[in-house]
């Protein structure tokens, strides 16, 4: 006779089994998907980026992000900026500087990399700009957070940076300008990095491989449960 107990525990032991069979097939599905969305992120991106230069917009959104804009108007002098940054000629800092278009509106662009505190200042008179539209980046660094009465910034806090320096109306997104300022000393333009982690394929891989661990394992615990004698009672 069959042992009631053996078989209620048989069942839960099939059900959590079963359970986590499952997730795990879900898991590997859900990084195919997002697979998918990365790889159209990255080719949407690419189009922006070698794109024809557009009119800066009044405001940004996500789909805004990496759009090769043109900005015209005048540098503010004595407004700079600078903003820690790790980038492929070493550490040091990024000069944002603010520029007022003739409606009045001002537009924080990262005119480049610098390796201190102290950069040439901008060009004066009316000038124009090209270069890739970047969303705010509120709050600071990895483990590091702006300190804004100190003037030390980790990341470029659009709306952060305008308060401290007093900038208004100034738009909600920063430009990262070309490479196009070639004085001697002047911020290197043109380093932005745009690099999107893509390993979802590998995580998928992994997923279904336990997946199939478990269905191993699930089918020869059936087999070997099948031919254990029940004991009674």
């Amino acid at each position: 006779m069959t042992n009631p107990r053996r078989r209620v525990w048989r069942g839960a032991v099939a059900v959590v089994w079963v359970a986590v069979i499952a997730a795990l097939l879900g898991l590997g599905t859900w990084q195919v998907q997002r697979r998918a969305w990365k790889l159209d992120l990255i080719a949407r991106v690419d189009a922006r980026v070698h794109a024809a230069p557009v009119a800066a917009p009044a405001t940004a959104g996500k789909d805004d992000a990496y759009r090769r804009v043109r900005v015209t108007g005048r540098y503010l002098p004595d407004h700079d900026t600078f903003v820690q940054a790790s980038t492929v000629r070493g550490p040091g800092f990024w000069v944002m500087t603010p520029l007022r278009r003739d409606d009045g509106s001002i537009i924080l662009i990262n005119r480049g990399y610098v390796p201190a505190r102290t950069a040439l200042p901008p060009v004066s008179g009316v000038t124009s700009v090209t270069g890739l539209l970047r969303l705010t980046e509120p709050g600071g660094g990895f483990l590091r957070s702006n300190d804004s009465a100190k003037d030390r910034w980790y990341s470029r806090d659009v709306a952060a940076i305008a308060r401290r320096r007093a900038l208004a109306p100034a738009l909600p997104y920063f430009v990262d300008a070309d490479a196009i300022d070639r004085r001697p000393g002047a911020p290197v333009g043109g380093l932005t990095v745009i690099h999107f982690p893509n390993s979802h394929l590998a995580y998928a891989v992994t997923w279904y491989i336990l997946a199939l661990m478990g269905i191993a394992a699930f089918i020869y615990w059936i087999r070997v449960e099948r031919q254990r004698p029940d004991r009674p009672a």
